[in-house]
């Protein structure tokens, strides 16, 4: 099926018609005739390139019970993504080719999303030796991107050298920040309201030391790092200064670390439990502005789906992790977009082409422009829903914005040119 989008707003700002013809733009600009086609009214749309996510949780294989491959490529599609990078904190770990490409293989049948394995770094993800990362990159999943997240490489030696071993491949080493001897027990952020609560601390130095030494190692190996989600002022300032000292580094910030604090933790609802934990007002503002002025590069998901007993349950003993996939945009055009801080040709960036650039994926985050594969992502701003977690295609229901009215929807998206969302439904 061939499609001719009518009247869509670029990024640009500039409007549109939008033709698809056998998984390709076709045309951009004044088209006349739809022939064929199925005609898309999308007066009042942003058409934004597909979105690509860098962090994602699928939990497949061994943690069905919170997420599959192909319920979070649903969630991914519903949200306006065509790419998503999945974790390996799977069950068995996606440390060897074999399950990095079971992740692959899952994702290519599910057909929602490119779904794109990220490797271990370290064999299950204990910190002790490197996985394969070589043969993982060899595989048919073609894995760039390597992390242990949900754990810290806290090795220095053995982050040294997965920067020495990707540096050869193309890859990139995407660190979880966190410093286990600074956090051993803690289960917020270290501040005021953590003393008032009774909660023990986690202090913003634990992800800030992590950081200030990967950017020197980045810098001695001459290799690329990226920093999974910055939660502190301090870590955008140090990332500002290794910007400035021309150190190979990228940086994502998660839409919750946009928009919520540790103030939430008042209520004692693990549905507010994360890591890294929720922080002050201050950090929240400084890492609004880190997105803002391009010191963080993207905006990644971390969805984190979990089974209900793993949330419904005292804050001591339930399980850090949020979902986003379905409300990651509509939360960055409520904070970024309508308050002038971001630009959609900035949202375009944030959210599809470095992402894209950073996980090396060819075929996504490419311009809305004749002649590219048709990833698209049709977003009505003026759209206003009620999230309500049993109406949402993940598996999991643990959003921390259940109840709250979004600003901005996704209406329809485009992968490969096939439309795995229409008119807000998933098909």
């Amino acid at each position: 099926m061939n499609y001719l989008i009518k009247g869509a707003v670029l990024p640009s700002g500039q409007r549109a018609d939008i033709q698809i013809v056998d998984g390709i733009f076709q045309a951009v600009g004044r088209v006349s005739s739809s022939g064929a086609a199925q005609v898309v009214d999308a007066d009042g749309l942003v058409a934004l390139p597909g979105l690509v996510d860098i962090h994602t949780h699928l939990r497949e294989p061994g943690h069905e019970d919170a997420e599959t491959v192909r319920s979070g490529s649903r969630a991914a599609a519903a949200g306006g993504y065509t790419c998503v990078h999945a974790m390996a904190n799977t069950y068995p770990v996606a440390d060897t080719a074999g399950v990095v490409e079971q992740v692959w293989r899952l994702g290519r049948d599910a057909g929602y999303v490119d779904v794109r394995p990220v490797g271990a770094v370290s064999v299950g993800l204990e910190g002790h030796h490197l996985a394969e990362l070589a043969a993982m990159a060899r595989s048919a999943a073609r894995v760039s991107v390597f992390s242990d997240d949900g754990e810290c490489v806290w090795d220095p030696v053995l982050m040294r050298r997965a920067l020495e071993y990707v540096k050869g491949i193309d890859g990139v080493v995407a660190q979880h920040a966190q410093e286990p001897r600074l956090t051993e027990g803690a289960q917020m952020h270290e501040g005021v309201v953590s003393s008032q609560v009774g909660l023990a601390g986690w202090p913003a130095v634990a992800e800030e030391s992590i950081i200030a030494r990967d950017v020197l190692l980045a810098e001695h190996v001459g290799s690329r790092l990226h920093i999974c989600h910055v939660s502190t002022a301090g870590s955008v300032e140090i990332i500002r200064w290794a910007k400035a000292r021309g150190i190979g580094v990228t940086a994502e910030v998660t839409p919750h670390h946009l928009l919520l604090t540790d103030e939430l933790a008042r209520t004692y609802d693990p549905v507010y439990k994360v890591n890294p934990p929720l922080r002050s007002p201050e950090d929240v503002q400084a890492v609004r502005d880190g997105l803002a002025d391009g010191t963080l590069d993207v905006v990644g998901t971390d969805h984190a789906p979990h089974p209900p007993e793993a949330k419904d349950c005292e804050w001591a003993a339930a399980a850090f992790g949020m979902t986003g996939l379905e409300t990651a945009l509509p939360i960055v055009h409520e904070l970024m977009v309508e308050t002038g801080l971001m630009s959609w040709r900035d949202v375009a960036a944030a959210m599809s082409h470095r992402p894209a650039e950073i996980g090396r994926v060819a075929t996504q985050g490419r311009p809305v422009a004749a002649g590219e594969v048709a990833n698209l992502t049709l977003f009505d701003p003026a759209a206003r829903w009620t999230v309500v977690p049993g109406d949402l295609e993940t598996g999991s229901g643990n959003t921390p914005v259940s109840g709250r009215e979004t600003h901005g929807r996704t209406v329809a998206t485009f992968y490969a040119g096939r439309p795995t969302v229409l008119e807000g439904e998933v098909i």
